[in-house]
């Protein structure tokens, strides 16, 4: 499939949809100056081109105790195709990992933000199920004191 070129009105389409999800379409062809119709279509064809990879509800952690955000850093023993699969493979199975990334340029091989509600879930987390991994070499943990910024939109050119 070609690459769809985008033009303001679609930025514009985008930007809105990141900042304000509950929009309607009405609404949202409203706010950038097209009937409801063309307006649809357009954001039919950023979905179908993958500009638009998915819809959610992002949840408030605190209205559900959850309090303590950690970020774990995993070194693994080996790195077997095997190895680094299965590993992705449990963490992925995990409800509290909220990311899993793959490093380079670290002592670690890959870094989990994990979210629990105090330390006692973090201790059951990392010794009932991240450490019972047979292949992990290393753990190092941080906690987060304050959140300084937190936002699920992208940049997206002017």
């Amino acid at each position: 499939m070609a690459a769809l070129q985008l033009d303001k009105i679609d930025l514009t389409i985008l930007r809105l949809m990141q900042s304000h999800g509950k929009l309607s379409n009405q609404e949202l062809a409203e706010k950038v100056g097209l009937s409801p119709s063309p307006c649809s279509r357009r954001v039919k064809t950023l979905e179908e081109s993958g500009y638009i990879s998915g819809y959610a509800t992002l949840l408030s952690a605190e209205h559900f105790h959850l309090s303590l955000t950690a970020y774990v850093q995993v070194r693994l023993e080996k790195h077997t195709t095997e190895i680094l699969e299965s590993f992705e493979s449990k963490v992925s199975s995990y409800d509290e990992v909220q990311e899993c990334c793959l490093l380079t340029g670290s002592d670690a091989d890959y870094q989990l933000k994990v979210l629990v509600a105090d330390m006692n879930q973090f201790k059951l987390f990392l010794l009932d199920k991240l450490t019972t991994h047979p292949h992990i070499a290393g753990v190092h943990s941080s906690f987060v004191l304050k959140q300084v910024k937190n936002q699920t939109s992208i940049p997206l050119p002017s």
